[in-house]
């Protein structure tokens, strides 16, 4: 009797590990979405990207925007792809939007006397963020509509947790 009681104890508390290990991956997916345990590894790898992208661009750093432009577009990609990251639906496709910003923006610094094509629409509201200081002043709403897509895949990736406002750093006056 002593040995099925200390069985079903220990049934129970192994359901309970299970329970609490297997919480992290079963917030990451919700109705029409799939879950993984890299998914907040991938958060906070977008939300590094994210904020080291509006440092560098509200400082007006050309060089290092367009760096840093190139290294989140492929991190993208997979988001859209949705091969490599088990992610909801509607994060993949806002990732695709995104991913066609930051390949646009880094064209458009690659050369500045391109023409800039017309992307659709995000789906998710613009806020007001300042506009970039000069030499970035032509992808300027790019880049914003990119970090407002990027803040967007972070609450789908964060699946409800609140995402870190925009470190956006005070923009630098023009020079006389």
């Amino acid at each position: 009797m002593k040995g099925n009681i200390a069985r079903m104890i220990a049934v129970v508390a192994t359901g309970s590990l299970l329970a609490v290990a297997s919480a992290g991956a079963a917030t990451a997916g919700t109705d029409g979405g799939k879950g993984s345990s890299n998914t907040q590894a991938l958060a906070a790898q977008v939300l590094q990207m994210r904020d080291g992208l509006t440092k560098v661009a509200y400082t007006g750093d050309v060089a290092k925007t367009r760096a840093d432009l190139d290294k989140l577009s492929p991190v993208l990609g997979d988001i859209a792809a949705g091969k490599r990251y088990q992610i909801q639906t509607e994060t993949q496709k806002l990732g695709d939007l995104a991913q066609g910003r930051s390949v646009e923006s880094s064209r458009l610094l690659a050369d500045p006397t391109a023409k800039a094509r017309q992307l659709p629409p995000l789906p998710v509201p613009i806020p007001s963020l300042p506009d970039l200081p000069g030499p970035l002043k032509i992808v300027s709403d790019l880049v914003k509509a990119l970090l407002t897509a990027v803040t967007g895949i972070l609450s789908g990736l964060l699946g409800g947790l609140p995402v870190p406002p925009l470190p956006v750093p005070p923009v630098p006056l023009p020079t006389p």
